[in-house]
C-alpha cells in the first residue's frame, strides 16, 4: 500500500458521509465544526461559502465564490456557511434529520430564487492527533472547475454527479467509494503541483530516498528501528538523514515512528476487540506498560478511555476536537 493511502486509512473512523443539497435563494446553511474533513462539490448554480466560529459567525477572510463545478475541502472540518447571500437566513444543518436508510441523504431549503444543488459531506477522521501528512494541505481548499476536469479527479465527480442526480441500485456502494476516490485525487493534486522547493510532505512522497524510508517504517512498524538502521536503508549518512528527514517530513525520524506505532494502535483500539498487550506488541512495544504510557503522551488519555471514548463518538467529533492539539503550518485559505 502507498503512503497517502495507508496513512487515509489509518486515520478513517467511518465511511465518509453526503447529503445532495438543493436550495433557492434566499438561503444559507450552517454546518457545525466535525471530526475529520468536509468537502463540498458545487453540481449546479453558484454560492458563497464563509468560515465561521463556533456560535455560527463569520470569521477570518472574506466570503469565497463557488461556481458550478468547483469543489472545496476543509481539512480540519472547521465550521463555515454556504449561503446565496450574506444578510440571507441561516439554518442549521441537521444530520439527523436525513433519512439514514438513502443511498445518500438529501435536503432541501430556501424560497423561491435562483436554483442551487450542492453535494455537501464529510470524511469522518480521528482528530485526536492529525498525522502531518494533512498539515502542509491549507485549511480551505478550493479547486475551480478549470483546475481539477481532467483525468481520474474529473471522471469521480462526473461519476459521483451521476449516482446523485440519479440514485439506482448499488448506490450503496458506489457513492461512498467514489467519495473516498475524490480525496485522494483532490490530495493527489495538490501534492502534485508542489514544486521539489517547496519541501514537505509533496517532496517527500516523490523522493525515492524518503521515500523508501517511509515504507520500510509503515511496512513494519514494530521493527526496532534507529536512526542509523533507516539511514543505512536510504544509502545516505546518519546526519544527512536525519536532516533531511526533519526538513522534509515536519519532525524527526524517531517521532515520526512514534507516532505512525500510535497511529495503528488507536486504529486497532478502534476497530478490533484485540487486548492491548496485543496491540502494543504489534506496534513494537515491548510491554503494555510503556505502550499505555506513549499513548497517554501523544493523546492525552490512555488506550482504554480511547477506545471507549471512540466507540460512544458523537456525531459532531466535539470531543475530538478538543483533545486535538495537532499544530498546522498550512496557510487557512487557498
Amino acid at each position: 500500500m502507498d503512503i497517502l493511502t495507508d496513512t487515509l486509512a489509518a486515520m478513517r473512523t467511518g465511511p465518509p458521509v453526503a447529503v445532495r443539497t438543493d436550495a433557492r435563494g434566499p438561503w444559507g446553511l450552517r454546518f457545525r465544526q466535525v471530526a475529520g474533513a468536509g468537502f463540498h462539490v458545487v453540481l449546479r448554480g453558484s454560492c458563497l461559502l464563509v468560515p465561521s466560529d463556533d456560535s455560527g459567525g463569520p470569521v477570518g477572510p472574506r466570503p469565497v465564490s463557488l461556481d458550478a463545478g468547483d469543489l472545496v475541502l476543509l481539512r480540519t472540518g472547521r465550521g463555515h456557511l454556504l449561503t446565496d447571500d450574506p444578510h440571507s437566513p441561516v439554518v442549521d444543518f441537521q444530520p439527523d434529520a436525513v433519512d439514514p436508510s438513502a443511498s445518500i441523504g438529501r435536503i432541501s431549503i430556501g424560497g423561491s430564487g435562483a436554483p442551487v444543488r450542492l453535494l455537501c459531506g464529510a470524511y469522518v477522521m480521528d482528530t485526536a492527533r492529525r498525522h502531518p501528512l494533512l498539515n502542509d494541505i491549507p485549511e480551505v481548499f478550493r479547486m475551480p472547475a478549470d483546475r481539477w476536469r481532467h483525468g481520474g479527479l474529473r471522471a469521480t465527480v462526473e461519476l459521483l454527479r451521476a449516482e446523485v442526480e440519479d440514485p439506482r441500485p448499488g448506490s450503496d456502494g458506489i457513492v461512498p467509494a467514489l467519495i473516498d476516490a475524490m480525496l485522494l485525487y483532490i490530495l493527489r493534486a495538490w501534492f502534485d503541483e508542489r514544486s521539489a522547493e517547496d519541501g514537505g510532505w509533496a517532496t517527500a512522497l516523490a523522493d525515492p530516498v524518503m521515500g523508501s524510508a517511509l515504507h520500510a517504517i509503515h511496512k513494519n512498524p514494530a521493527y526496532p528501528w534507529t536512526v542509523e538502521a533507516l539511514a543505512a536503508h536510504a544509502n545516505l549518512s546518519r546526519a544527512a538523514f536525519a536532516r533531511r528527514f526533519r526538513t522534509l517530513i515536519g519532525e524527526p525520524p524517531l517521532a515520526y515512528i512514534t507516532l505512525w506505532r500510535l497511529t495503528i494502535a488507536a486504529q486497532q483500539l478502534r476497530d478490533s476487540d484485540r487486548k492491548l498487550g496485543q496491540i502494543a506488541r504489534d506496534v513494537g512495544y515491548a510491554t503494555e506498560f510503556a505502550f499505555a504510557k506513549a499513548f497517554k503522551r501523544e493523546y492525552g488519555c490512555s488506550p482504554g478511555t480511547y477506545r471507549r471514548d471512540m466507540r460512544r463518538e458523537a456525531p459532531t467529533g466535539e470531543a475530538q476536537h478538543a483533545r486535538s492539539g495537532a499544530s498546522s503550518r498550512a496557510p487557512i485559505w487557498r
